[in-house]
């Protein structure tokens, strides 16, 4: 199983980024998909999750009403819109798979799977 991260880099306070992430190597339709992040000297936090059956999808505080999780089942590809950046936002994005995840989208043990990691910078 592979699920590679990319998208990320450099922009500036109120740009736009979308992430995506590939997967392969597993029946991707059957995987709740969520997105984490890493900031420097920081633990890594739930962003935003989709599931694998109804497509719902569910967000952090901190990124509601700015970031958007979708999927797209027909690639094997996650995404993550993210609007309105800040530098807060500043982080590495992970993706990762669970498998018919139906709880507990927000903890990291949760998922069974895992992405390497893009790095997003959000500059003042």
């Amino acid at each position: 199983v592979q699920l590679q991260a990319s998208g990320g880099g450099l922009v500036q306070a109120g740009g736009s980024l979308r992430l995506s992430c590939a997967a392969s190597g597993l029946t991707f339709s059957s995987y709740t998909l969520g997105w984490f992040r890493q900031a420097p000297g920081k633990e890594r936090e739930f962003v935003a999750a989709i599931t694998w059956n109804s497509g719902k999808t569910y967000y952090s505080d901190s990124v509601k009403g700015r970031f958007t999780i979708s999927r797209d089942n027909a690639k094997n590809t996650v995404y993550l819109q993210m609007n309105s950046l800040k530098p807060d936002d500043t982080a590495i994005y992970y993706c990762a798979a669970d498998w018919r995840g139906a709880t507990d989208w927000g903890r990291q043990s949760t998922y069974d799977y895992w992405g390497q990691g893009t790095q997003v910078t959000v500059s003042s």
